[in-house]
């Protein structure tokens, strides 16, 4: 089996088009070609990871998060993206990053399916009708307090952030997965009493609190680790043959 094969049906799924057009999305590095047999998947290409793809003896590393995401000059051992680039390429390991396109075409329902959102809306469209984020209810009205609860046993978090009055009572809910600062407007728009997303910053939070619409930030990793299961879970269904290995999953900070 060829990398190749391997892309061919991830782009089926998550067609190249539908990533946004400041993104950088597939073969990021390395040989389409190249035979493979063991694949190692995670959520950003940092220094650990591909220690653990090189440890592991990857012919393959899938990222959510492109490493180079703007044009580069140079690739040398003195930043950290041209070094992480050259051990890749010294040990044979063929990259490839699928990012807003699987933000599009599979993060956004997985999310969505994780806290029960019914009757479920793109809550910002990118291409043909589909998009990022999704607006809909939740499985019944709830506190908000109740609602952050079942955000962190859903995506496994220890803690999220609220923006809002902990005993408001939600029931139209909207999930963007990632940083969702932008998509605060038209989350507030389509009338959700609370956006649950990531990366909110101080006033963007006490902004959208302030029109009425709360915010549990369950942070950027918080709610996209999902990506790694999802993907491990289909290449081990679509290719049996092949060795499939995932980095654990760990909030890539700590709180005190």
């Amino acid at each position: 089996m060829k990398c190749q094969d391997i892309f061919d049906l991830l782009e089926e799924r998550y067609p190249l088009v539908y990533a946004c057009d400041w993104d950088n999305v597939g073969l990021l590095a390395g040989d389409r070609e190249r035979e493979v047999r063991r694949v190692y998947i995670a959520l950003d290409a940092t220094d650990e990871v591909v220690d653990a793809a090189i440890r592991w003896k990857a012919d393959l590393l899938l990222t959510h998060h492109p490493m180079i995401f703007g044009s580069i000059k140079r690739v040398t051992a003195e930043d950290y993206t041209g070094s992480r680039l050259l051990r890749l390429i010294r040990n044979d390991i063929t990259y490839y990053a699928m990012h807003t396109n699987y933000d599009v075409m599979g993060m956004a329902e997985l999310a969505a399916g994780r806290i029960g959102l019914k009757s479920a809306l793109v809550l910002e469209e990118v291409y043909g009708g589909e998009g990022i984020g999704r607006v809909g209810t939740l499985p019944a009205s709830m506190t908000l307090k109740d609602c952050a609860e079942m955000v962190k046993k859903a995506f496994g978090l220890p803690n999220v952030k609220i923006f809002g009055d902990l005993n408001k009572m939600v029931k139209t809910a909207a999930i963007s997965p990632g940083a969702g600062k932008s998509m605060a407007p038209p989350a507030l728009e389509a009338g959700a009493d609370v956006l649950i997303t990531g990366d909110i910053d101080h006033h963007t939070g006490i902004d959208m609190d302030g029109c009425g619409m709360a915010i549990i930030d369950a942070g950027h990793y918080g709610i996209e680790h999902i990506y790694i299961e999802d993907i491990r879970k289909l290449l081990e269904k679509c290719f049996p043959e092949l060795l499939v290995a995932a980095a654990e999953i760990s909030q890539p900070f700590t709180v005190i």
